[in-house]
C-alpha cells in the first residue's frame, strides 16, 4: 500500500495486525487493547512496533504515555472526518509529550486536512479516499504562509518582518 510520509509518497513498510494474528518479526501495529495485554511479549519481538488508537477514546492515550519511548509508531484513527480529536491528540503527542516517533493518521478524513493535520506533528497519512494520492499530495501546496506557530515549526510571518 501506498502512504505519504513527509509529504513524499512512499510504500508502506508497516503490517497492521488484528487481534488474533501472530506478530511476525518486522514493523507492525497493534490496536491499544493488544497492546495492554501482550506489551512484554511484543516488545520481545525482533523488529518495531506500533500501537493503533481510536480517536474516539483519549484516554487510550493516557494510559500509553509511559510505554511512549518504546513504540515507534503511533497510528490515529479517527472514525469519521468532523472528528477534531485527531488533531488534538496528535498536538499532545509531539509537543507535551515530546513523541520523536512517527504519528500516522489513517482512516475517515479528507485530503484537505492534511496540511492541519502536518502542522500539529503528524507526519504520514494512510489515506483511503477516491482521489489519487498524487492529488491529496498537492494540499501541502494549499498555503504558503503561516501565521502561528506550530509543532511543525514557528509561523513565518514572524520571521518576515
Amino acid at each position: 500500500m501506498r502512504i505519504i510520509k513527509n509529504r513524499e509518497i512512499v510504500e508502506d513498510a508497516w503490517v497492521h495486525l488484528s487481534d488474533e494474528e501472530i506478530p511476525a518479526n518486522g514493523r507492525v501495529t497493534v490496536p491499544f487493547g493488544r497492546w495492554l495485554v501482550e506489551r512484554e511479549a511484543l516488545l520481545a519481538r525482533d523488529g518495531e512496533i506500533g500501537v493503533r488508537l481510536d480517536c474516539e477514546a483519549p484516554d487510550e492515550l493516557q494510559r500509553l504515555i509511559p510505554d511512549l519511548p518504546r513504540i515507534q509508531m503511533i497510528l490515529l484513527e479517527p472514525s469519521r472526518f468532523t472528528d477534531g480529536r485527531v488533531f488534538s491528540l496528535a498536538r499532545l503527542l509531539r509537543e507535551r509529550h515530546r513523541y520523536g516517533g512517527e504519528i500516522r493518521v489513517g482512516g475517515d478524513f479528507l485530503p484537505d486536512q492534511i496540511y492541519y493535520l502536518a502542522r500539529v506533528g503528524v507526519d504520514a497519512f494512510e489515506y483511503r479516499g477516491a482521489e489519487p494520492l498524487e492529488e491529496v499530495l498537492r494540499a501541502f501546496e494549499t498555503f504558503s504562509v503561516r501565521y502561528q506557530s506550530a509543532a511543525d515549526g514557528p509561523g513565518l510571518i514572524q520571521q518576515r518582518r
